[in-house]
This record gives structure tokens, sequence and C-alpha cells, in this order.
């Protein structure tokens, strides 16, 4: 028998729920309908206010799907208040803070250390955490070249003696501290840098984002430049200058199928509509194996799927998140095929559109009357197992239809709950400190990477108010376990 659970239990757990919400979509930048400030300040204050209420709950939270730009908040956020917590809090945040930081992007951690030092967070833990990340960089040498003025940052910071007696270290330390120096440097890329002052031949020896200044500092050619460079870009790159390797017909040798879902779905998007219907096959394929791949175990798993998927004029996002909830959609209408059974998957564009790869922000948000036809049985005369709608939420064909559907749908149609009815939402709403939801019973997730979707179908049914506080604080005991490498299997 569950015991019973206090008010102020439910009420941490609809504060966690909406703070990883949060934590997912937004990155303080301007949405379609809020600015970035507006953006910014909502975030700071759900930020703060986790922290200081729940902060078990608030470090726990960096072993979720939360998007980089919170991570490293929540980071800062717990060193720079570690006066307030206990030993035993330190300890876990500690554990915690260093396996995060080992899946961030390492400019976006050079970004929080630089922050870190302007902040005077110089505590011996914060310079403990710092020196193990970089201690255990593969190799800090192409770091000091690629992040130069971070590596410093961070090394002046902790007191990093990198410059002191022989050997690779002390190369390092020479050349962020005393540059030329050295007549050359033993690391290769150290000494490339070197030449690229006055020698072109070794700007394509170095990082591609390095080159690049190098490479306009001598008047190279666009193109020459990008040829040389190709071998050594990373696969991002690659796809970002695909368009500009064009030579003739031949196409550049970016291969579509290893990058990521959501990614690829924003490489889609940008392309023309002549060129996405050219090359339908090629893009089509690809997408189709990211989502298999992002797919993994659950491939093939969900039955019966039908999804409404947003493509609205709002899907257009902003001018700093360019057609990202578009995006969002794309690459989970490819997932969610992925996961349904073989043959049993129906997708409903709020355009009306029924080719995906041409689809483009355009029109209305008549939400209601697509859940109405996803509803519908199928083929077989067997209700969805499952509706996914992925929408900002912004229901305005008309307004409000949506909700009221899924309301009677949910309360004099199917009580029993046989169709499994899940919303994600791409695009934080800054004045409700949440993702914004069609209907109080439709459990409501927000969504960054279409990659996470599993995982946020389980944090939503949290929401739906069938589960309570006891079981939220389990799943998040299990992920933290998983992310510290202390549990086995899945947490679901």
């Amino acid at each position: 028998m569950n015991t019973p659970e206090t008010l102020a239990d439910l009420v941490a757990a609809e504060d966690v729920l909406l703070f990883v919400n949060a934590a997912i979509t937004a990155t303080g930048q301007r949405e379609f309908r809020s600015d970035a400030v507006g953006q910014q300040l909502s975030l700071e204050f759900l930020h703060t206010y986790v922290r200081v209420n729940y902060r078990h709950l608030y470090a726990a939270s960096l072993a979720l799907d939360i998007n980089d730009h919170n991570a490293a908040r929540i980071v800062f956020g717990l060193l720079e208040t570690a006066g307030e917590a206990s030993a035993e809090e330190r300890r876990t945040e500690g554990r915690l803070i260093a396996a995060r930081l080992a899946r961030l992007p390492p400019q976006r951690v050079y970004r929080l250390f630089g922050e870190v030092r302007r902040a005077g967070i110089n505590n011996r833990r914060t310079r403990a955490i710092m020196r193990d990340w970089l201690v255990a960089r593969p190799d800090l040498g192409h770091d000091a070249v690629k992040y130069r003025s971070g590596v410093r940052t961070a090394a002046r910071h902790i007191h990093l003696r990198c410059a002191e007696g022989a050997g690779p270290s002390a190369e390092i330390g020479a050349f962020l501290f005393r540059p030329g120096r050295l007549p050359r440097y033993e690391h290769r890329l150290l000494d490339a840098w070197r030449r690229a002052h006055y020698e072109q031949g070794a700007v394509a020896e170095l990082p591609f984002t390095v080159a690049e200044g190098f490479a306009a500092r001598h008047g190279m050619k666009r193109e020459v430049f990008l040829k040389r460079a190709a071998p050594r870009m990373t696969r991002l790159e690659r796809l970002r200058t695909q368009e500009q390797r064009v030579v003739g017909d031949r196409r550049p040798d970016a291969d579509l199928t290893v990058v990521p879902l959501t990614r690829l779905a924003l490489y889609v998007l940008a392309l023309p509509f002549e060129q996405r219907a050219a090359r339908r096959a090629e893009l089509t394929g690809a997408l189709r194996a990211a989502a298999r791949r992002a797919a993994g175990g659950h491939a093939g798993s969900w039955g019966r799927v039908h999804t409404v998927l947003d493509d609205s004029f709002s899907s257009s996002g902003s001018g700093q998140k360019r057609r990202r909830p578009l995006a969002v959609a794309l690459a989970c209408h490819h997932l969610l095929e992925a996961l349904a059974a073989p043959g049993a998957y129906r997708a409903l564009w709020t355009s009306g559109r029924g080719d995906a790869l041409l689809v483009r922000p355009w029109g209305p948000t008549p939400l209601g009357m697509r859940v109405l036809d996803a509803l519908e049985p199928g083929p077989d005369g067997a209700a969805p197992d499952r509706l996914v709608i992925v929408s900002d939420g912004w229901d305005n064909a008309p307004a409000g239809l949506a909700g009221e559907v899924l309301r009677v749908w949910r309360s004099r149609l199917d009580p029993e709950r046989r169709t499994g009815v899940v919303h994600v939402n791409p695009v934080y709403d800054a004045d409700g400190f949440d993702v914004r939801r069609l209907a109080a019973g439709v459990p409501t997730a927000g969504i960054r990477d279409a990659e996470d979707l599993p995982a946020l179908v389980e944090i939503a049914r949290f929401a739906e108010g069938r589960t309570g506080a006891a079981e939220l604080h389990a799943y998040l005991d299990r992920r933290v376990a998983l992310f510290l490498g202390e549990g086995e299997g899945e947490a679901s």
C-alpha cells in the first residue's frame, strides 16, 4: 500500500517537472512569441527557485536529457552556492558535475570556466573539478590551439603548473603564456599554429575554426581553403560547408547517414525545395537511418502510432533558432515511424501536406481538427495505441479545440486510456514558466532534440497525475545511478 503523499510532496513534484521542461527546451534565446530578455529572466527565476528549495533535485537534473545551456547553468549555480550544501550533498554534486562536464562540448565547458573565474568562484572543490577535467582531456595541445583563451583562463584560475620543467606540459605553458619564445614546438598542432603565421601550407593542418582565420589573413580563396581543410573537418563542419564544397555535379563527401537526427532535419529544411526534391532518395534514406539509430532497441515496439505534427507559421522559430520547431517535428516524424510497428504509423501535418520532405512553416495551427483525424481508427478498425502531438501548443484555428477534443475523448470515449496521448513541445513559454499545454489531462513534456523522445514520454507520464511524487523521486534516483555508472539497464 502506498504511503499517502503530502501536499508539499505533490507541489515539489510539480515544481521539478516544470523546471525539467524548461531545462530541456529553453536556451535564453528569442522564440517566435517572446524575446531573449524575457526568456533569460524567466529561466533565471526558475533556476534560483528550484536550487534554493529543492537543491538535491536541482543537482539530480544533471542526469536528465536537459540541454547544454541549462546543464552549464546548473553546474555554475551549484559551484557558486557550495556553502549552502551539506558535506554529503557536495560529494554527490561533485560526482554529478564531473560526469556532466565530461559529456558537454569542450567549448561550452571552457566558456563555463570563464564565467567561474569572472565570478571569483575559487574554492578548493571548484579548482579540483576544473583540474580533473583538464587532465582528462585527450589532447590538451589541441585544445590550446582551438580554444586558446579558454585554456589559458582555466589554467590561470586553478594555477595549473603547465609552464614548469620540460616536456609537453611545459610546451603548452609556453604556448599559452609566452608565445613566440620557442623557435619550434614538438607538438604537431602547436608548431603548425606557429608556421601558419607565415606559411600557407600549414593552415590546412590546423582545426577548421582556427584555420579559417589564418586563411582570411593570407587571402586564400574560399574554395581552395575548403578543399585543403576538408580532411581535418569534423562531421558537423563537413555538413555546414557541404554546399560550398560542391564541384560541378559531384556531391561532396559528407556522410549524411551518421549525422544526428535533429541536426540532419535542420540541414534538410535549410535546402531549397528544388534540392530537396532532386535529392529525395538520399535525404529520406539518411533521415530514416538516423531515426533507426535513435530508436535503438525501441524500434517497432510502440504498436499503432498516430501523430499530429505542427508545421504552422510559428514553427519557423526565430532569428536565433531558425526553423528549430519545424526541424524537431520533422525529426520526430521519422523517429515515430521507426518506433511504430511496421505499417502501423500515420502522420498528420497541421497544414494538410502529405510530403514530409517538402514541409515549410505556413498558415495557422488547426490542432483540434488534426487531433480529431488522428483519433480515427486505422484501416483495420483499431484505435491507435499512442497519439503523439508535436507542437508549440498555440491551437488557434479555432482556439482551444484541441484541448476540448482531448478532454471529451479521455472522459467520454476512452476513460480506460486504451490510447496513450502525449504532447511534446519544442518551445519554452517564458510567461508561463513552462511549455504551453493543450489540456490539463494530457501529459506534456518539453523537447529539444527528437532523439530524446522515448525518455521524454517516460517523464511526461508523471505530469498526467497517475503517478505520485514517490515514483518521480525513484525515477530520478535511477537516472542518477545510471548517469554515474552505478545502475543497470534503462531507467524506465
